[in-house]
């Protein structure tokens, strides 16, 4: 089973949004997604604003209701195939955490970025391997090998999701504007690998 974990501080706006709607959409392959924060308090729930763009992207309140947060630590990090961070920061304690993470962690704008550039036939040469872990790993590693080649964007922090915590609806929209993009990047890039 491929296995996503998704990444911010609280682990209550953005994350569990990306790994549930992520879920959601990859259920038919198999696909499990979680999330975890760099600086999370145990079990605590999305906030209304978040549960209401997961319920727009059609996630059932049931799974949103189940969500608690967690704290991100080295054993969680021993699993994903793939890790998605919601900014740079997150993306850094990732790989400082597990070393090992480096070629398979992007922040998901990176990851967006990467993944527009990269044609889909490039993505299913490098997708071999007998199990479906295999094969996303190696089409991974065609989008980590892209890094260096295409050009990053003229301000850094156009790579990371606004934290919408604690702030309007507004930014709380802004936010998932940011985020959609990466999902659907995410889902053409296992689609093509695995599916």
């Amino acid at each position: 089973m491929i296995h996503i974990l998704t990444v911010c501080t609280g682990n209550i706006c953005r994350s569990p949004l990306a790994a549930l709607v992520l879920e959601q959409r990859l259920a038919d392959l198999g696909v499990a997604a979680t999330s975890a924060g760099i600086r999370a308090r145990e079990g605590v729930r999305m906030p209304v604003e978040a549960a209401e763009l997961a319920i727009a992207r059609g996630v059932p309140a049931d799974r949103i209701a189940a969500h608690g947060s967690r704290y991100l630590t080295e054993p969680i990090l021993r699993g994903p195939d793939l890790v998605l961070a919601m900014d740079r920061d997150h993306r850094r304690a990732v790989v400082e955490l597990a070393p090992g993470q480096l070629r398979t962690a992007f922040t998901i704008r990176e990851f967006e970025r990467l993944a527009a550039a990269t044609p889909d036939e490039a993505l299913r040469a490098g997708a071999v391997g007998a199990e479906p872990r295999d094969r996303l790993r190696g089409a991974l590693a065609v989008l980590s090998g892209q890094r260096g080649l295409v050009l990053p964007p003229a301000d850094p922090a156009d790579d990371d999701v606004v934290d919408p915590y604690g702030r309007s609806r507004e930014t709380y929209a802004r936010s998932d504007a940011q985020l959609s993009p990466g999902l659907d990047a995410v889902e053409r890039v296992v689609r093509l690998a695995v599916g």
